[in-house]
């Protein structure tokens, strides 16, 4: 007689917010699925739902509110994860039938949580898990988080009161996933983390041994180094995030030059004028900076920048503002998104001076968006003509979309292609650029 099989319960996920959670909700389903479990693409298909929530504004932890209410609505059991589990009294304030409630990063509290509202039914005939992981993202790209936490108190921001402060992976455990990863169809590797250029000093940079011999440092030069080696066989997109432009962050653009790793660098300068800077406990050297970014670009032509800003930061004045615009039409920024400062509670700049009128918010938020916009598609009209490597990301019938270098997931432009049918997710093809706009490309395959 054949051996009838427990049916596995079911764990339904929302994940909110950053890439950062993303991946923790990739390592949550891992374990999960190591555990027996099952998961479900829809809340009528889940024994369980996890909510994997953000707190790092007042808007964000309304729409984690709302992704809870709806779980609730659709399912009824629902368990509660990520950066607003901080706020647990708020979240039972409104939901009391909630399961249960973690913290950011807290692994084993919400699999140990999910293991008390349905048990698994453990079987040794299944295998239950492939080496890299479950991914949430397509097949072809992945998040790789080297870091949590962070040690900065930037006055905006609440993050190390939701994450703590930094604790940097061991380099050999980083690489080690980054080859699994390869191994399982991935072509570019984001590496991700609160601060990524702060990495390895927690653990004095010290030096770990790799499994074919050798060591690595725990460095952000070191191993951006290490991580293009494992990826250069296969495409060499390495893309790094969230780099403060620490000194040592000059060392890693002659990789990028030397085409280790993408010629990109996503750095969240927040601002430019000097008393804004220091308002936000940032540092306030604008010049300095311009100077290393023109030193990059002679280094590596190619280098697209991307950048984040607040405006409307409490104390902002139009002089202020101003010179951020000036510096913007000098440094050239290849990508920038802009926020209207929006308070969040236990961020110290709640507490701060001379607030800016909401209409004066968003009538410089709109002149931000004007002016980064026409940086932007001055940069892409440039582009035209060019031969480019772009990356597939989804495929029709006649045509596709991509990205190139300058290009990272959900963030930033994309290159749309036609006569391209024939392509497949994951394809990295070269691409002619025929067209732009202020924010894509438009091109076709060469030879195809």
């Amino acid at each position: 007689m054949a051996t009838r099989l427990p049916s596995p319960p079911r764990v339904g996920m929302v994940s909110l917010g950053c890439p950062k959670n993303l991946v923790d909700s990739e390592r949550i389903l891992t374990q999960l699925r190591a555990d027996g479990y099952h998961m479900s693409p829809d809340y009528a298909g889940a024994d369980v739902v996890l909510v994997n929530t953000c707190g790092f504004l007042d808007s964000a932890k309304e729409e984690s509110l709302e992704a809870i209410g709806e779980a609730i609505a659709e399912n009824g059991r629902v368990i509660v994860t990520g950066c607003m589990g901080k706020e647990a009294e708020v979240i039972r304030a409104r939901f009391p039938s909630v399961l249960a409630i973690t913290g950011a990063h807290q692994y084993e509290q919400v699999v140990e949580a999910v293991h008390e509202a349905a048990p698994a039914n453990l079987s040794p005939y299944i295998d239950l898990i492939p080496d890299a992981g479950l991914k949430l993202t397509p097949r072809h790209y992945s998040y790789l988080k080297i870091s949590e936490g962070c040690n900065h108190r930037c006055a905006f921001c609440i993050i190390p009161s939701l994450r703590g402060d930094l604790v940097s992976r061991r380099p050999d455990a980083i690489l080690r996933e980054a080859e699994k990863l390869v191994a399982a169809g991935t072509k570019e590797l984001l590496v991700i983390s609160q601060d990524t250029s702060a990495y390895g000093v927690d653990l004095r940079h010290a030096s770990y041994p790799l499994k074919g011999g050798g060591e690595v440092r725990a460095h952000m030069t070191d191993l951006t180094r290490e991580l293009g080696r494992i990826v250069a066989p296969v495409t060499g997109w390495v893309r790094l995030h969230y780099v403060y432009p620490y000194p040592h962050v000059d060392q890693v653009i002659p990789l990028m030059a030397d085409g280790l790793v993408l010629p990109y660098l996503d750095i969240p300068f927040q601002h430019a004028a000097p008393n804004v800077l220091r308002a936000m406990k940032r540092p306030a050297n604008d010049a300095k900076v311009l100077s290393r970014i023109r030193r990059w670009r002679e280094i590596c032509p190619d280098i697209a920048i991307r950048s984040t800003f607040v405006v409307g930061f409490p104390g902002e004045t139009e002089a202020d503002f101003e010179y951020l615009l000036d510096w913007l039409d000098e440094a050239q920024l290849d990508r920038v998104g802009a926020f209207r400062f929006e308070p969040v509670e236990g961020a110290s700049a709640n507490f701060l001076p001379n607030p800016v009128p909401e209409e004066v918010k968003e009538e410089r938020y709109a002149r931000i968006m004007e002016k980064t916009a026409a940086i932007s598609a001055a940069k892409l009209q440039a582009k035209i003509g060019r031969t480019l490597d772009v990356i597939i990301d989804a495929v029709g019938e006649d045509g596709a979309t991509g990205r190139s270098y300058a290009d990272a997931p959900e963030i930033d432009g994309e290159v749309h292609l036609r006569d391209a049918g024939h392509l497949a997710a994951g394809d990295i093809v070269r691409v002619a650029i025929e067209d732009a706009d202020e924010h894509d490309l438009f091109g076709v395959p060469i030879g195809g």
